[in-house]
């Protein structure tokens, strides 16, 4: 049978209503804040959509190594909003010039930590997208940002304020599904074997090297910009630093416990083939098949994704199955949540998902979140220390495969117990003449 709002939407946070039928909030009456977007591509543009339909910012600057993804966003902004940007290459220069209050991160993973940490640093509030790092160090360098600031930031973790997912969180924590004992998240899709693609030149006006900054410089190469970067992991994690983080943040939603104390991972590229890197060609390198067992005290998490075959096997090829002593509970995605009883008498039970379109996402509601919290100075919904210990758990993931082994997390810490080898991929080498944040 099909859930009334009435019986498990009531109660529940303010953003578990209808993103249609949620009103503006006014961080300050009559106040625009001075706005500017680092990484100008499709999904930066995404998020400074919500920002202008506020109508609380003001869209001072947009930065972007690309010159023509930074044309185009301008030409968009003054469409939307009327606002005439700055463009700049360099976002140290936007910071210092410009002065922005508010700052919006949609770059290539690798970037996110130093930019915020610039950002805040200079005064503004911040909008990072997810994973907050690209090492675990680095995103706990964040939050240290944060805590010495007092600025607010906000991590792209949409899901935290998705009416479906609030309400089937609040399910689970009542007790709908009964003792938790596993919980199995996933992302699966088609594909096959990856051929090398031809490196060449940047195109036009392209900073090449800006866009590796502390990363490995490597060749240019068009399955990398725009959009590949994902798939390649000195500039990102794969899909589980992508697609993970997400549903990995719903595990932690639903226990009060903050993190896993054993982590093991394994995965590779059996269908894509090995990773190729020359001077002439490339492929990506992230695995296009993976399984991460996260050990907590009560229950046991995996993660896997699948790149090939898809799943149509399954009732979803998204989401968390949470497998408890009252039936399966999953959280989906397009497909909202669903109830399975273990009594086969029972009736299964649904909630329709409540999602923008058309990418399926709650950005309106989770930027509402942002300026309330802004103006009133509390946490916003997924705050930089949540996301971290999300962001982490992904990392650890991608940690144990790099290092071929189980590894042992002492979460309090932060640290991996007895395995001074592994404590070092917690950190990565800059290129210079980028440093390495401090914790």
């Amino acid at each position: 049978m099909n859930l009334t709002r009435r019986h498990f939407i009531k109660g529940a946070a303010a953003a578990a209503v209808s993103f249609n039928a949620v009103p503006l909030i006014s961080a300050a009456p009559g106040r625009k804040y001075r706005t500017a977007l680092l990484g100008s591509g499709w999904w930066g543009m995404n998020i400074l959509r919500e920002a202008m339909g506020s109508g609380q910012c003001k869209v001072v600057a947009l930065c972007d190594v690309d010159p023509q993804a930074l044309s185009v966003a301008a030409e968009r902004t003054r469409e939307l909003s009327g606002d005439e940007p700055k463009k700049y290459k360099d976002f140290r220069d936007l910071l210092e010039k410009e002065k922005p209050e508010v700052v919006i991160i949609a770059t290539p993973d690798h970037w996110h930590a130093l930019m915020t940490i610039a950002a805040v640093k200079a005064g503004a509030h911040v909008f990072v997208e997810k994973p907050t790092g690209h090492t675990v160090n680095e995103s706990r360098a964040m939050v240290s940002a944060a805590k010495a600031t007092g600025r607010v930031i906000q991590v792209g973790l949409h899901r935290r304020v998705g009416p479906h997912f609030v309400s089937g969180m609040k399910f689970l924590k009542e007790g709908g599904a009964g003792t938790i004992g596993m919980v199995r998240a996933f992302v699966h899709s088609g594909g096959g074997k990856e051929r090398p693609s031809p490196n060449s030149d940047a195109p036009e006006g392209m900073d090449w090297d800006l866009y590796c900054g502390p990363a490995p410089l490597r060749p240019f190469n068009t399955k990398i910009h725009p959009g590949g970067w994902r798939n390649f992991l000195g500039f990102a994690n794969g899909t589980l630093g992508d697609w993970g983080v997400h549903w990995l943040d719903q595990i932690l939603r639903f226990t009060d416990e903050k993190y896993p104390k054993t982590i093991y991972s394994t995965g590779g590229r059996p269908v894509q083939g090995p990773a190729v890197l020359t001077e002439k060609e490339q492929t990506s390198d992230a695995p296009d098949s993976q399984v991460a067992v996260y050990q907590f005290e009560s229950f046991t998490a995996t993660w896997e994704h699948r790149k090939f075959a898809a799943n149509r096997a399954e009732k979803s090829s998204v989401g968390c199955y949470f497998y408890g002593t009252k039936g399966t509970f999953h959280m989906g995605w397009r497909d909202g949540w669903s109830f399975y009883p273990a009594n086969d008498k029972d009736k299964v039970m649904h909630q329709a998902a409540e999602i923008q379109e058309p990418d399926g996402h709650n950005l309106k509601l989770l930027w509402q979140d942002f300026m309330e919290s802004i103006a009133n100075g509390t946490s916003p919904a997924a705050n930089v220390e949540l996301a971290h210990r999300a962001s982490t758990m992904s990392l650890l993931g991608m940690l144990s495969l790099k290092a071929g082994r189980s590894i042992q997390w002492d979460g309090e810490k932060e640290q991996i117990v007895g395995d001074p080898e592994a404590n070092r991929l917690l950190s990565r080498s800059y290129r210079g003449p980028w440093e390495y944040p401090k914790v």
